[in-house]
């Protein structure tokens, strides 16, 4: 099931695993990655949430960014290999 995901988020996570120079890589970063991902879709929704009373579409700019960065941690956390992870927290030797 996770190769199928890969696949399916592949134009992601080549951005990310792209690279031949060495890396730092620790696990806690991933649970970092995680947390932070989980924390902006919270922020993502609290703000949706909020816009639903608004009467301009401007609100939602937020939402969408929130929610866009949200996804990409997410996935590149979840899904990602160790390059991935090291090159969002931009971990280099």
């Amino acid at each position: 099931m996770k190769e199928l995901l890969r696949k399916a988020f592949a134009p992601i996570l080549e951005n990310f695993e792209s690279g031949t120079g060495e890396y730092i890589y620790k696990k806690s970063h991933r649970v970092s990655l995680i947390v932070m991902g989980i924390l902006f879709g919270i922020l993502s929704t609290a703000v949706a949430a909020m816009a639903a009373e608004a009467d301009s579409a401007a609100y939602y700019i937020p939402v969408v960014t929130f929610g866009l960065v949200s996804f990409v941690i997410l996935v590149v956390g979840l899904l990602g290999n160790e390059r991935a992870v090291s090159s969002i927290w931009g971990s280099k030797k």
